[in-house]
C-alpha cells in the first residue's frame, strides 16, 4: 500500500511482543511513523520516527507503547516507511 509515496507495512503482534517490536521497527532506521491500531482497527498511538525523536524522545514514546501493550491482547503496528 502506498499514500503519498510512502509505503506501508502492518504487523499483527501480541501485546506482549508490541514494545520489542517497536524498538526493532525503530532501531531499522527507515521509519517515518508507527501507528498502534487495536483489533477493531481503531488508531491507539500514532507518533513519527524521525532522528530528533530517536535522539531525545523514545523513552516516553515507549513507555507510552508499554501503557498500551497492558490494555490489548493483539494490535497492529502500521509502519509507513520513508521511501
Amino acid at each position: 500500500m502506498a499514500e503519498n509515496n510512502k509505503e506501508t507495512e502492518e504487523f499483527v503482534v501480541t501485546g506482549d511482543n508490541l514494545v520489542a517490536k517497536v524498538k526493532e521497527l525503530i532501531k531499522a532506521g527507515n521509519v517515518a511513523e508507527i501507528i498502534i491500531k487495536n483489533d477493531k482497527n481503531e488508531t491507539l498511538i500514532k507518533f513519527p520516527v524521525t532522528v530528533g525523536v530517536v535522539g531525545v524522545l523514545v523513552a516516553p514514546i515507549l513507555a507510552a507503547v508499554g501503557a498500551v501493550a497492558a490494555l490489548v491482547a493483539e494490535c497492529k503496528i502500521v509502519v509507513v516507511k520513508n521511501q
